[in-house]
């Protein structure tokens, strides 16, 4: 009876479809979640100077999922969706390396305030609680309030980043991952490593939740 009771309280709702479940997602929401998984994610984007590994595509219910994180006030589906990427990061062959220091694309503290939480922290968290890596929140700042991305052009998306990040008070200790929740041209992300490799920190690479059809 006591455990009957005890589920009860401990369940909650779907965000996507307000069904009672004991996980973040229920079951029909997390298959199609899933159902946007890449198949071999280490080999799509693992090339260049700062590489990405990207664990879905961004359509359907992880575009949705993503969504209700920021703008819904879901943290708890950032942490669900960095384990996602933790666990296929480890089954990759990229998990050769053992001591890396993780470094969420920061916002900036106007857009915290709005938010009240960084998503990509969050899916950082779960990243580094299953990995085991170290989590560095503190190690870059966006000192810039920049535009939404989605409608600027290449060369807009350059000189809207350009000045927006310095080196945070707390540098990392090992070499850096850098995690964000969506990958479309990397001008984010080459920005941050561009600052990171300036002060001397090596970079090995990027890791996200989704990249968009725009990214090959």
């Amino acid at each position: 009876m006591f455990k009957q009771l005890l589920s009860v309280f401990l369940e909650s709702q779907c965000p996507c479809c307000q069904k009672t479940t004991a996980h973040t997602f229920c079951k029909y929401c997390f298959n199609k979640l899933s159902s946007h998984q890449l198949k071999q994610p280490d080999r799509t984007g693992w090339w260049g100077e700062t590489p990405v590994f990207a664990w879905g595509r961004y359509d359907g219910q992880l575009k949705r999922a993503i969504a209700l994180m920021k703008y819904d006030n879901h943290p708890e589906i950032g942490i669900m969706l960095g384990k996602l990427l933790a666990k296929t990061w480890l089954a990759s062959n990229l998990a050769k390396f053992t001591k890396i220091s993780v470094i969420p694309i920061p916002l900036h503290h106007h857009k915290m305030k709005e938010r009240s939480f960084n998503q990509a922290e969050k899916i950082a968290l779960g990243f580094c609680q299953l990995t085991g890596y170290s989590l560095s929140s503190q190690a870059l700042i966006r000192v810039k309030k920049t535009q939404a991305m989605f409608d600027l052009s290449p060369e807009e998306r350059i000189k809207n980043l350009q000045g927006a990040f310095r080196l945070g008070k707390k540098p990392p200790q090992h070499p850096v991952l850098l995690l964000d929740d969506i990958y479309t041209m990397g001008t984010t992300i080459k920005e941050s490593a561009k600052i990171l490799r300036r002060n001397q920190i090596k970079v090995i690479g990027s890791v996200v939740v989704a990249k968009t059809s725009s990214y090959n």
